[in-house]
């Protein structure tokens, strides 16, 4: 704030940047996207019946295929293991703020970087929390550790694809670029819920609860960021944003 700001108008910036953030289409994304997560795990861990014999019937009939089709499931292991991994995606989105720190845009450097590790905390937290148990199989195809609901490889491919996507269209990149990256972002979260399913290691609710919640963080994270970020409409009306210097070195705009 400035000198001139008052004890009330930091009431007021709080309220007109959670009013901002509804109004933003990623904000309300983000809300939605995070009530379907809430919902998928609150039926897993209420047993709903309906909900378990759906995962039950998709696992049994891919487990089949993927007992019938070596060659298929081979092309799933590599692609779990080394395309969608998670660690995969954070190097990618590791590059990314490594590119921007060097563009001095380092504060949505380190905005991106606190949502990638928000995104990590919030599914060990949730996995510890849930504890859901993974498929058992007699001749498994797959092996994975950990408690499963979230899938790591769903939630954390959706967040990094939703980030490197709003970085593209940040960093105004070409339209047809944008486009597709977007394609290639929607292709590889759905092989990753595949795959993992798959190969044995998920049930498909688990899938598409790291999709929702990985979707919807980083909504949010883009809506955090222009509604309370350095230039945000509410850092305008405090005097705080970047000078016109800093402007000119590259840094996003709106």
């Amino acid at each position: 704030m400035t000198d001139t700001d008052g004890p009330g108008e930091r009431p007021e910036a709080v309220r007109g940047a959670a009013a901002a953030w509804i109004a933003d289409p990623a904000g309300r994304a983000a809300l939605l996207l995070t009530a379907g997560a809430a919902l998928i795990i609150t039926l897993v861990v209420a047993d709903v019946k309906a909900v378990l014999s759906l995962d039950e019937g998709v696992a049994v009939r891919l487990h089949a295929a993927a007992l019938q089709h070596p060659g298929l499931t081979h092309a799933s292991r590599i692609v779990t293991d080394w395309v969608v991994d998670p660690w995969t995606m954070r190097l990618l989105l590791a590059g990314a703020v490594v590119w921007l720190w060097h563009r001095r845009q380092r504060p949505i450097a380190l905005w991106t970087a606190c949502t990638s590790a928000a995104e990590w905390a919030l599914r060990t937290v949730l996995r510890r929390a849930v504890g859901r148990n993974r498929p058992e199989w007699e001749r498994p195809v797959g092996s994975a550790e950990f408690a499963a609901m979230p899938s790591g490889h769903a939630m954390t491919a959706a967040a990094t694809c939703v980030l490197l996507l709003w970085l593209a269209c940040v960093a105004q990149l070409p339209s047809g670029l944008v486009r597709a990256g977007t394609v290639l972002a929607v292709a590889g979260v759905a092989a990753a819920c595949f795959t993992r399913v798959f190969l044995g290691v998920h049930w498909l609710t688990y899938t598409l609860a790291g999709t929702l919640l990985g979707t919807g963080l980083a909504a949010g994270a883009t809506a955090t960021w222009r509604a309370t970020g350095p230039y945000s409409h509410a850092a305008a009306r405090t005097g705080s944003t970047p000078s016109a210097e800093g402007t000119e070195r590259g840094l996003p705009q709106r």
